[in-house]
């Protein structure tokens, strides 16, 4: 994938049509399907498929935001967040974390200065077992409001009809800020520099039973530094593995979680549009990545990021996306796990 979007300067830079193939290739961590709905029902299976790049999926390996490197760590939470969620991994204490780093992209030969969206998939883990999964991108808001939307954002993506992506655009208006977004944010040159936020709302219930709707972020301790994005492009297409590799060695890095919690009439069931400002935000700990790992034959290969295993105390809204994702992840997990002579470990012993 070489994006217009991504090279400013360059004459097709403003095209909404080009915004597109970023959003197509970058944003599948919210990946749509469920095959409950009608009267056209997408199966996991298609839907996972349309994400393929003109030679093929990676075999053996995640089917989007297919590139990516393992990290290990605690979540040190503060003991503020059991006012909102009886979720034992809120209750103050440190938790044990797996995670993972990520570009947005199925083509695993794009370069990660051509790549918009950044990732992070993050499991925590109870004393008890309770597992707390989560997939989160940089952007502040999604491209679209709805699970269809992004099926028919995919579908005039990779159409050959010249005006697919207009009319796109046209049935589809909240997409443009999206796309401003991808135009204008600065880029930064690290994954230790990147927000990482869930988008989707979830409930969270105390131990009295009070439930709220919230949203979540990992605002980063280090200092984001803009780089241009010509310079990014003159760097190593995995520059961000070799980064914060190295970065990681001067230390433990560190992303407080924010929890920002909806006032009524706020919307819940569209990612595509954030909440005010000034709402209630609560930092319920810190996230502590310890030591990075190639994913090859790293603790993160397989474990599916799936947003909707969650732990009590934490549960899905009536925002649709979660449970689409929930879907997709698993059709792109029992590909890639069907596939591993494709993407061998290093040593066998990796394995066990």
């Amino acid at each position: 994938m070489t994006p217009p979007l991504l090279k400013p300067g360059r004459a097709a830079l403003g095209s909404l049509a080009l915004i597109a193939v970023v959003v197509a290739i970058a944003a599948g961590a919210f990946a749509y399907t469920a095959g409950w709905l009608s009267p056209r029902r997408l199966t996991p299976t298609r839907l996972v498929a349309a994400f393929a790049p003109p030679g093929g999926p990676a075999l053996g390996r995640r089917r989007n935001h297919v590139r990516g490197v393992c990290f290990t760590g605690t979540f040190e939470a503060n003991g503020a967040g059991t006012a909102l969620s009886r979720a034992p991994m809120l209750a103050r204490g440190q938790y044990p974390v797996v995670g993972r780093f990520n570009v947005g992209t199925a083509n695993p030969d794009d370069p990660d200065g051509e790549v918009r969206v950044r990732g992070m998939g993050l499991q925590i883990t109870a004393p008890g077992g309770e597992l707390w999964r989560a997939a989160m991108i940089n952007p502040p808001f999604f491209a679209v409001a709805t699970p269809q939307a992004f099926h028919e954002l995919l579908r005039a993506s990779h159409a050959k009809a010249p005006d697919a992506m207009a009319a796109f655009t046209a049935r589809h208006p909240e997409f443009a800020a999206f796309g401003a977004w991808a135009k204008s944010a600065p880029w930064t040159g690290s994954y230790a520099e990147e927000p990482y936020n869930s988008l989707d709302s979830f409930v969270f219930t105390n131990r009295s039973g009070e439930r709220r709707v919230v949203r979540w972020s990992l605002r980063p301790a280090a200092h984001p530094v803009p780089v241009p994005h010509d310079a990014l492009l003159q760097r190593p297409p995995d520059f961000l593995e070799q980064e914060i590799a190295q970065r990681i060695k001067g230390g433990p890095l560190r992303w407080t979680m924010v929890v920002t919690v909806a006032a009524p009439g706020d919307p819940t069931a569209d990612p595509s549009q954030a909440w005010p400002e000034d709402r209630r935000a609560v930092e319920v700990g810190t996230l502590v990545v310890e030591q990075i790992q190639d994913e090859r034959d790293g603790p993160c290969r397989d474990i599916n990021y799936d947003p909707a295993v969650l732990p009590a105390g934490v549960a899905t809204s009536d925002d649709p996306f979660p449970a689409a994702r929930s879907s997709a992840y698993r059709a792109s997990y029992d590909l890639r796990t069907g596939e591993e002579k494709d993407y061998p470990r290093t040593t066998a012993e990796a394995g066990r």
